[in-house]
């Protein structure tokens, strides 16, 4: 058997939810899959096999203990501005599209999706889908291939997640079900509420109260408890404003309009202070300064060069301060990037020219060895990431960051990369942490792999819902 997780508004803990279930099932020796047929995202994954999809479905199949594939996420969007998305399908780039041509697609889309659900239940027995953004959008059920279309096509039961923490919640689990269309109603299951602060105990009453409204069972209520996983979307990053570490070490990322995989650095947030700073933010104080990826190198770079940050990073250089770029990030710290039809000065703190800056040209999974001087490269050994490769980057008479890509200064205090993922990695996290500590004179802690977070994530989980009652959907026979 298999369940839909949908949620009553976007962010209410869907995503984390459909990983708990993921790793608890795993923890009782029950094979099972994730699958959202469509996300919206700029983080992304790439698959053994060089496919695209969320971030979130990648680590939902390591929390079932599998490799992420992409029948797991056959629809991905990344947004372009201008209500425009590429398209990505079954893991590759299908086409730009603006919204309103995208939805003339949707009986297609639907059916694509459908054939990879059933062939991730026929592989693996079970399936644990999430639903995306509110469940009880109205004016987008003729087209709603990630909610209501994808509920009745699979006619699957339904658990209803609600997000406490927001307020409202009686309105939120009551307007969804009531808004639900009548074939869609009665699939929902059980209802969980998320992000409880305090003793849940407190709210018995309040299930009590949502039972009786609304006929459906609350199977948990489970507390706030911030356990490091990987963001989705754009939403998660508006709340890293708000965490503070205290850790004395500084790391600013540069907050570019079009930034992707974000989750690049999240690790590093558990054992330093990162800030993502708007283009054009004064850089004095921090230790590290980073430019990540994005989706629009060239944008990018003009949106920040009219702010300022070049200075900033120029004189970040001077001071001996480290300077990251990460793939878009690389290329920007270069001398120029060329597009088809003009030319754009970049910050010149390496010498690489970007040619054909717009072309994707490859995605894949890598592993390399750090070849490049300095403190920090040379202490970073073997490390593993991915790539989703735009333009021709070509090094000049630089050595390389790692072998096969990227390149360094002399010193290794500015390096580039295409490689997203490399302080994933507690090797290369603990390269750049230890000098960036020693640099400041205040103690190192040492990061290390996040494959606990699962565990204690499915742990709390267990604790806080009727995993009985849930455990129902997942006996023999598929």
């Amino acid at each position: 058997m298999s369940l839909i997780v949908l949620g009553t508004a976007s962010h209410v803990g869907k995503s984390v939810t459909v990983t708990a279930l993921c790793r608890a099932l795993y923890r009782r020796g029950i094979p099972v899959a994730p699958f959202k047929s469509q996300n919206m995202s700029l983080n992304s994954y790439i698959t053994a096999d060089g496919s695209e999809i969320g971030m979130a479905q990648a680590v939902q199949a390591f929390a079932a203990g599998i490799e992420p594939m992409a029948d797991m996420n056959p629809i991905l969007l990344k947004p372009m501005g201008d209500r425009t998305s590429q398209v990505i399908l079954l893991g590759r780039p299908y086409r730009d599209v603006h919204i309103r041509d995208y939805y003339i697609e949707t009986d297609r889309l639907l059916e694509e999706a459908v054939a990879a659900f059933e062939r991730l239940r026929g592989r693996y027995g079970h399936v644990v889908v999430e639903g995306a953004g509110g469940a009880a959008e109205v004016n987008l059920y003729d087209r709603d291939i990630a909610n209501i279309r994808l509920a009745r096509s699979l006619a699957l039961p339904i658990i209803l997640v609600a997000d406490i923490e927001r307020g409202g919640v009686f309105a939120q689990v009551y307007g969804t079900l009531a808004l639900l269309p009548d074939d869609i109603r009665p699939l929902v299951a059980g209802i969980i509420i998320n992000k409880f602060r305090g003793d849940p105990g407190f709210f018995a009453s309040g299930v009590e109260k949502l039972e009786e409204l609304t006929g459906v069972p609350v199977l948990g209520v489970v507390p706030y408890v911030d356990i490091p996983l990987p963001s989705e979307d754009s939403l998660s990053l508006e709340d890293k404003g708000r965490k503070a570490t205290g850790n004395p070490v500084r790391i600013a990322v540069i907050r570019l309009p079009g930034i992707t995989n974000f989750t690049d650095f999240e690790l590093l947030e558990r054992h330093a202070t990162v800030d993502y700073v708007p283009p054009g933010a004064p850089l004095a104080g921090y230790d590290c300064i980073i430019l990540p990826g994005t989706k629009d190198t060239i944008e990018d770079l003009k949106v920040i060069r009219r702010a300022g940050t070049g200075e900033e990073l120029r004189h970040a250089r001077e001071q001996g301060i480290p300077v990251i770029g990460i793939a878009g990030g690389y290329q920007m710290l270069g001398r120029r990037v060329v597009d088809t039809d003009a030319e754009y000065e970049g910050f010149g703190l390496l010498d690489v020219i970007t040619t054909s800056a717009g072309d994707q040209r490859a995605a894949a999974q890598v592993r390399r060895q750090a070849t490049g001087p300095g403190p920090i490269l040379s202490s970073m050994g073997d490390v593993s990431g991915y790539e989703i490769r735009s333009g021709e980057t070509e090094r000049q008479a630089l050595p390389e960051a790692f072998a096969g890509d990227g390149a360094a200064t002399p010193d290794g205090l500015v390096f580039g990369t295409f490689m997203h993922g490399i302080f994933q990695n507690p090797g290369a996290a603990n390269a750049l942490l230890a000098y960036l500590a020693e640099r400041r004179g205040v103690p190192f802690e040492s990061a290390t792999d996040g494959d606990a977070a699962y565990d204690d994530l499915a742990r709390h989980f267990e604790e806080n819902v009727d995993m009985d009652a849930i455990m129902a959907y997942f006996g023999d026979g598929g």
